[in-house]
C-alpha cells in the first residue's frame, strides 16, 4: 500500500510538472525562474519518495522475524505444527513420555504454554488440547503455543485419580522436580526445565477429577509484584470462568513450589490453574469450555486475531477452604456442588466398612461448594470437599 501510494504521488506531480512546462511553451514571456522552481518541486519529490522507500525497504529487512523454535528433539520451524514426544529419563522407577505439540506462528510474540493432564483422569482439557492443535492455523498465529497433551501418561494409561502408579505421589505437589528423584519428581523437573522455563505465561489446565463434582472457577495466584499479579488476573478474566479464587497461600520457596502454575509464577511467568469439567466426563460443554478458555487468552496476548472478551462480573472467591478426611471409610455427601451452604451445615458424613457412623463433616464457614467428593471411597488425608467464601462487592 505505501509503494501504491508513492506511486501515485509521483504520478500526480509528474502532471502537473508538464502541466507547468505546457503552460511555460505556451507562454515564452514568463520568466526562466518559474520554470527553475517548477524542475525544483519535481526533484524535491522524487528525492522525497526515494528517501521514503528506502526507508520502507530498511524496516522490512531489519523488522524481528519469527524464528524455529526447539522444544527437546522437536523443531518447529515459522508457521509449522509439530508433534512428538518429551522423554522423561529413566531412574530408580522406569522413565515415561510426555505427547506434545509445538504451534509455531510466521510472525514473533508470546511464547504460551498450556499443560492438561497433570491429574489424568480430568479429561475435558485433555481432550481441548488436541481439538486446540486442530483448530489453530500456525500461520495465523503471532509467537508459539506450547500444547502438553497429557503430562501424566503412566496414570492416564491406568486410570488412576491423583496419583502416580509407580511412586503414588501426586504430580501437582511435587514441583519444581528433581531428575534425581521418583518418576513424578522426574516429570515434574522436565516438565519445569523445557515447558516453563521456555514459556513467557503458562496455563495449567484442570477439572474435577474422576472422584470430584465441581463447578468451574479458576485459581487467581498472587504475589504482591502488582505487574506480574495484573497480567495474571487478566488471564483469569480472559479464560472465562465466572468464579475466581484469589489465593495468596501458596509456598514462597522456589525449592518447594510444589504446583506447576505457582512454579511458573515464582520465575516472573505469569499463570492461572482453570478447573472446568467433573467426575471424569467428556460432555463436549466441558470440552469446549477449554479450548475457548485458551483461545481468548491466546487473544489477550495479540497471538491471534481478534479482540479478548475479558469477564465483566466474575464472583471473586477471597478465602477457600479444603476439607480433609480423617478417615478410611465411604463418604455419603448430602449437598451438591455449587450450592451455598451455612458455617456448622452438615456437607456429608463418613461411615467405616461395616456401617457404623464415624463422622458428620461440617461446613468450616458459610460460602459456595465449589467441589464435593461424589463418589464412596474415601481415605484419610484426602479431600472430600472445598468452600469458598465470596467477596463483598
Amino acid at each position: 500500500m505505501a509503494y501504491e501510494f508513492l506511486r501515485l504521488r509521483l504520478h500526480k506531480h509528474k502532471e502537473n510538472f508538464l502541466d507547468n512546462e505546457n503552460f511555460l511553451e505556451r507562454q515564452p514571456k514568463l520568466r526562466e525562474a518559474d520554470l527553475s522552481g517548477a524542475k525544483a518541486r519535481w526533484i524535491k519529490t522524487i528525492f522525497f519518495a526515494l528517501f521514503t522507500l528506502a526507508f520502507l525497504l530498511n524496516q522490512a529487512f531489519t523488522a524481528p522475524a519469527q524464528k524455529a523454535f526447539i522444544l527437546g528433539s522437536l523443531q518447529a520451524e515459522p508457521g509449522k505444527i509439530v508433534s512428538g514426544w518429551l522423554e522423561v529419563p529413566t531412574g530408580q522407577d522406569p522413565g515415561t513420555r510426555l505427547p506434545v505439540t509445538v504451534i509455531n506462528g510466521l510472525k514473533p510474540g508470546k511464547v504460551l504454554a498450556v499443560v492438561a493432564g497433570i491429574h489424568p483422569y480430568e479429561y475435558p482439557p485433555i481432550l481441548a488440547s488436541y481439538r486446540l492443535k486442530k483448530r489453530l492455523d500456525p500461520k495465523e498465529i503471532c509467537g508459539t503455543l506450547i500444547l502438553v497433551h497429557i503430562a501424566h501418561l503412566p496414570a492416564f494409561q491406568r486410570r488412576t485419580i491423583y496419583y502416580n502408579p509407580y511412586d503414588w505421589k501426586n504430580l501437582n505437589r511435587v514441583f519444581p522436580g528433581d531428575l534425581k528423584g521418583t518418576q513424578s519428581q522426574r516429570i515434574a523437573a522436565v516438565i519445569t526445565e523445557e515447558i516453563i522455563n521456555r514459556a513467557e505465561a503458562v496455563i495449567d489446565l484442570h477439572c474435577g477429577d474422576g472422584n470430584e463434582a465441581l463447578i468451574p472457577y479458576t485459581y487467581w495466584m498472587t504475589t504482591g509484584d502488582p505487574s506480574l499479579d495484573e497480567i495474571s488476573k487478566q488471564m483469569a478474566l480472559a479464560f472465562g470462568l465466572k468464579h475466581i479464587i484469589i489465593d495468596s497461600t501458596r509456598p514462597r520457596d522456589p525449592k518447594d513450589s510444589k504446583y506447576l502454575s505457582w512454579t511458573a509464577i515464582l520465575r516472573g511467568k505469569p499463570s492461572i490453574t482453570t478447573e472446568a469439567g467433573y467426575l471424569g466426563r467428556t460432555d463436549e460443554e466441558l470440552i469446549e469450555t477449554n479450548v475457548l478458555g485458551v483461545l481468548n487468552v491466546m487473544r489477550y496476548f495479540k497471538m491471534i486475531p481478534g479482540e479478548a472478551k475479558i469477564l465483566a462480573d466474575p464472583v471473586w472467591i477471597e478465602k477457600y477452604e479444603v476439607i480433609y478426611s480423617r478417615h478410611d471409610g465411604l463418604f455419603y455427601p448430602q449437598t451438591k456442588m455449587g450450592q451455598y451452604v451455612r458455617a456448622g451445615q452438615i456437607i456429608g458424613y463418613i461411615e467405616d466398612y461395616f456401617g457404623n457412623l464415624l463422622e458428620e463433616v461440617r461446613a468450616p464457614f458459610t460460602g459456595i461448594l465449589l467441589y464435593i467428593i461424589n463418589t464412596p471411597p474415601c481415605n484419610a488425608g484426602e479431600p472430600l470437599f472445598e468452600v469458598g467464601q465470596v467477596k463483598e462487592k
